[in-house]
């Protein structure tokens, strides 16, 4: 089992940054990839970033690419999600997703089913 507790969330205008962050705990096992989702009304959720955290290799979506930063902590089991250049389609709730292998430093998994552990999300509002 896997605990996940997301912080970091809040409004900021168009340009602006926030900093996310994903405390995990229970079996690190569990947690070998580590996701970013997001998910607004009526939409399906959607992977925005991800890390191998065997190697710290990083995955972005196409519409964050160059505006959003995976980093890992490993002494704290921390994911940190730095993101820059903020833009109004960014807002939605921002989901923690772990899981033991939907990933390695050649491949990462956008599916969220392939995630077995979730935080409870974290919103994220941007305005014009």
């Amino acid at each position: 089992q896997v605990q996940l507790v997301e912080s970091g969330g809040g409004s900021v205008q168009a340009g602006g940054s926030l900093k996310l962050s994903c405390v995990a705990s229970g079996d690190p096992n569990g947690a070998g990839c580590m996701a970013w989702f997001r998910q607004t009304p009526g939409k399906e959720r959607e992977g925005v970033a991800g890390i191998y955290m065997r190697d710290a290799k990083t995955y972005y979506a196409y519409a964050v690419e160059g505006r959003f930063t995976l980093s890992q902590d490993m002494a704290k089991n921390t994911v940190f999600l730095q993101m820059d250049q903020l833009k109004e389609a960014d807002s939605g709730m921002y989901y923690c997703a772990a899981a033991a292998s939907a990933c390695s430093s050649l491949y990462f998994s956008w599916i969220s089913s392939d995630f077995t552990y979730w935080g409870q999300g974290t919103q994220v509002t941007v305005s014009a």
